[in-house]
Order: C-alpha cells, then structure tokens, then sequence
C-alpha cells in the first residue's frame, strides 16, 4: 500500500520532482486504512495501529458521503419512474408519505407493514431511486445479511450504525461525534431499516440515543425528537419470527420487540395489502384462483385464524392452535421419512447434484439443529464425490476467568463435543457440489453475509473455494478462510474459542434460518412442532407457487400426521392493527 501511495503523490506532482517523506508516507497510509475501516463499520483503533498524528491534515473529503452521493443521476431518475408507474395505491400512498417528509425536512418515524409478497423491497428500491437521483443520503440497512443483499448498497444495521453486539437499555452505538461516520448520519436525508421486527428494541433505542447526541450539538431541541429528527422507515411483516430469545417466554420476546419501546409511540403505520406475486402474466383463471386460495391460506396461519375447529384450541396456551394441512401439500409414508422428503424436494438428485441451478431454488426447513444435521448428513451420504473432513482447533478464550485446572476440568475431547446455535461444527464434512450457509459476516460488499449460500467448487486445506447463488451477486466466485469464532453457552463457565471455517451445509436448513430466503421447491419437515410466533407462517411462505411446498409431519409414534401445531401471538397483530 505504501509503494501505491508513494507512486499516486509522485504522479501527483509531476512534472514537478516531488520525494515524500516517510513520515508523510505512513500518515497517508494510516489514513486510508482508517478509511477502509470505516467502510467496514471498525475502527483503526481496534486494531492496535498507530493513530494519525495531531500535525497531519486528512483529506477533507468524507469517503463515506461521497460514497452516498456516488450514483448516476441520470440513469436513477429513469428507473425511479419507471418503478413508480408500477406501483399500486398502498405502495403510492407510503410513497408519498416518505418523500413528502424527506423533501420538506419533517421529522416522522415510519412503519411499513406488510406480508410477503406485497411488494416491501420493490417499493424500497422505488423511495431509493428517487432520493438518490436528487442527491438526498439513503442509508438502507436489515437486520439479516441476507435480507440486506436485497437493498441497493444494502448493510446490516450493526455494521452500518456499530450497535454493541451485548446490548443493554443504556447502550449507545459505538460512533462518536466528529468521526466521518458521524458527518455521515448529519448529512442523512433517511433511514431505511428491513427486517425491524427480527430486531431487539434497545438496538433502536441505542441508534436513537445516538442521533440525539450527535445531532443536538448544533442544535439542542432535537435532544427530545425521536432519531434526532432524522426520517427513519422500517419495515417488516408482523407474521413473522419475532428477536430469538434463548429459553424465553412469550412476555419476554413480545418485551423486546418494537412494539414495547417508547420509540413505537411515536410511529405512523403504512400498510400494504395487495399480493403483487399473484399478478402473473399469462396466468389462467383456474391458475389465478388456485394462487389466490393458497395465499389466503398462508395469510391464515400467519393470522392464527386457520384452526380446524375451536376445540383444537389449548385452552391453556390461547397461542396455540392446531391446523390441518391440506392433503395436496403432504408427504406420508411407512419408508424411512428423510429418504421421502429429499426424494420430493431433490428429486433426480443423484444426476443433479453438482448443478448450481438445480440446487439454488430447494431447501429442506426444520425446526431444530438436530433434524437439520440428520437430514444434511442423509444427502452427503448420497453423493459420489470424495468426502473430505475437516477438524476444528478448540480452546478456551484467555478472556474467561478459569481456573488453573481448566486443562484437566474441560479437555479437549469435551471442547470438541460441544455444539451452539449459528456457530460451526468441530468435524465438517463436505464435498465438492455441496451448497453451503455462511455463519458470519465476512465482506458484505462482495455479498458475503451471514446467511449466504454458496456452493463448493473447490476444497483445499486452507480454504474453500465456492461460487455465490444468492440474490445481487449470484454467480461470483469466492475464497472461504478459516476464522477464530468464539460463542459463550448459556450453560458453559467460558467462552469457547474455535478455529473452522464458518459455514454449515444447508441442503436443509432451520425454519429461523430461512427468514428472508425465497425458494421455488420447499420440503417441510415437522418431526417436531413449531415452537415459537410465525415459525410456521415462515416455513410455508419461502415458497412463491403452491406447487413448490411439501410437508412432512411425523406423530410422535413415528406415523405420518395432517395436523399441526401453529402459534400466534394474536395481541401482536393487534397492536399492528392489521
């Protein structure tokens, strides 16, 4: 970086014979990986470098508002008219909501609501288009990675807005005033912010207090608006998986929810109803009518109003009701119950197993890690190529306050065995032609995000070589490293350092997990029962025609069943007023 640095301020100069100093060389070299870092959501402090001397001047150009300001204009005001002309009445009505308080510089805090299919993303991009063709700043954040590859210049909020992954009712983010990224947020005409419902409210809250410090310095009555009277919009589907608590009650997840926050008192709610998935081009009658039906089906479970009958409600869980797949939809059988499923969800798997786009558009669900393993391996096992394992260097993090035992209390064998949510195995097996999930965010610039699935091209001994089939960057090929990953167990006296590659194979995958993925053939697998609000309403809705859904649901004598369990926190629905 230094020899790029030293020959740009020679060319520079040129034709003048300019020599910069060291001292100059290591300013400059300071000062873009400062940059860099910000990019990133970091700090160059994090990492033990040295700080930009007091004497030196930066570039007075903030990288990260040129960064937003960086579009062609042009070409953004023709696709925002020709998104708007498409746009239904819901859709223009919350457009014109959220433009009029951005151009005429009023303070609002929206939320978009809406289940899938009636078009949330397309309505971003159309709001997004517009802004940026006129030169306003749109920050589009998620709270999935995944979900924020479906956004123009999309983040996760945590990375976008530095929100301390251990999160209390005091916290703040990690952003201080002065810093570009600072300069960034007061230059902000909106806030875009997907998935809000999946999001714990103090991450609200901590941007919220946030803003109101950064934003007050200059002028002290926004310290009592909501965001420091920035326009912010989120979105979701009330529907759906609500922030996962581990072993939590329903008052503790509903707690941490939006909807509890101070910050919900002030929202002005924007709803969409119109399925624009439905409106399909040479689509019979018949086909029109079958597509309806299936959608008002899903929109039952969702709402908890598909009951077969009052009296398969639980009388001691109102959340609980039971609903009857209908027989189209259902696998049975008496042979062995994983070898069914992936034969309707794979079929012709073993002449297609290595085809990207055979395998992109199909997922098995379940509801546990541990069916989700089971069915995983089952597939493996099916395929011709040479498995290759690979081991997971384990220790206990030097950060935990152990014993002098520790060696003897938790050997290794013991670290080796355990296991947590969204967090690498000790023994991973893979083959070439495998698709895989990444655990963690490694470049989301390049689409590489928790929740990303890949499918192997190449296994080396210290890297993974896949090829990207998600959204914006499908296609792409990519290198896997091995990371440090720590995790702390609810149950564990330490935090467990390993060292694997953090990915998990993903021809199924948890009901959580495929939250903002959408399929065209989905297996569903309710060996066991949906557990928590809008686990079943997910699971069934990945799936954008009613031909692509299969369910499986096993009895606990190990029969086939038709009914299931379905939870619904009603009084969530109702404070949406949907």
């Amino acid at each position: 970086m230094v020899d790029d640095i030293h020959h740009k301020l020679i060319s520079k100069y040129e034709p003048i014979i300019y020599m910069p100093t060291e001292s100059e060389l290591q300013e400059k070299l300071l000062e873009e990986l400062q940059n860099i870092f910000a990019k990133n959501g970091v700090s160059i402090c994090t990492y033990n470098l040295p700080e930009i001397s007091s004497n030196y001047t930066p570039n007075d150009n903030n990288q990260l508002i040129q960064e937003e300001l960086n579009y062609d204009q042009q070409s953004l005001e023709i696709e925002a008219t020709k998104l708007y002309s498409q746009l239904n009445i819901d859709q223009k009505n919350a457009f014109h909501e959220i433009i009029n308080s951005v151009v005429n510089g009023k303070s609002n805090f929206f939320f978009v609501s809406g289940h899938g299919g009636t078009g949330k993303t397309f309505l971003w991009n159309c709001i997004i288009s517009f802004l940026r063709a006129r030169r306003k700043i749109v920050l589009t954040v998620a709270s999935s990675g995944v979900a924020s590859l479906l956004l123009p210049n999309g983040r996760t909020t945590h990375s976008r807005f530095k929100i301390p992954i251990d999160i209390d009712e005091l916290s703040v983010c990690e952003i201080k005033r002065g810093t570009k990224l600072a300069q960034l947020l007061t230059h902000t005409d909106l806030i875009i912010w997907d998935e809000a419902l999946m999001t714990n409210r103090q991450c609200f809250e901590a941007l919220d207090r946030t803003l109101k410090d950064i934003l007050s310095e200059k002028q002290s009555k926004l310290l009592d608006i909501p965001f420091g009277g920035k326009v912010v919009v989120l979105g979701g589907d009330p529907k759906q998986i609500l922030p996962v608590i581990e072993n939590a009650s329903k008052s503790q997840i509903i707690n941490a929810s939006i909807l509890r926050s101070y910050l919900w008192n002030h929202i002005k709610i924007l709803s969409l109803h119109e399925n624009m998935r439905l409106k399909k081009l040479q689509c019979t009658d018949s086909e029109n009518n079958e597509s309806i039906d299936f959608n008002n089906w899903i929109l039952n479970v969702g709402n908890g109003s598909s009951s077969i009958s009052e009296t398969d409600i639980d009388d001691d869980d109102e959340d609980c009701t039971i609903v009857e797949i209908p027989s189209d939809l259902l696998i049975t059988t008496t042979d062995n119950k994983i070898k069914s499923l992936v034969q309707s969800t794979y079929p012709c798997f073993q002449d297609k197993y290595n085809d990207p786009e055979y395998l992109k558009d199909r997922a098995i669900l379940a509801t546990t890690n541990e069916i989700v393993d089971q069915i995983n391996d089952y597939i493996i096992s099916l395929i011709p190529s040479l498995q290759i394992e690979y081991f997971s260097a384990d220790s206990i993090s030097n950060c935990t306050d152990t014993c002098n035992d520790v060696d003897v209390l938790y050997p290794i064998e013991y670290l080796n065995s355990l296991n947590a949510n969204n967090f690498p195995t000790h023994n991973l097996k893979l083959k070439e032609g495998v698709p895989i999930m990444l655990l963690r965010n490694l470049n989301q610039s390049l689409g590489l995000c928790n929740g990303t699935r890949l499918i192997v091209t190449k296994l080396g001994q210290n890297v993974i070589e896949a090829i990207i089939i998600t959204e914006t960057h499908t296609g792409e090929k990519t290198y896997i490293p091995r990371i440090n990953l720590t995790t702390h167990g609810s149950h564990w006296p330490f935090t467990l350092c390993r060292r694997q590659f953090p990915i998990k194979v993903c021809y199924s995958m948890t009901i959580n997990k495929s939250q903002g993925q959408s399929l065209s053939n989905v297996g569903v697998y309710l060996k066991k029962p949906v557990f928590t609000h809008g686990q079943l309403y997910v699971a069934i809705s990945r799936v954008k025609d009613r031909k692509g859904l299969k369910i499986l649901i096993e009895n606990p004598d190990g029969s086939c069943g038709t009914k299931t369990k379905n939870i619904v926190y009603k009084e969530l629905l109702e404070m949406i007023k949907l």
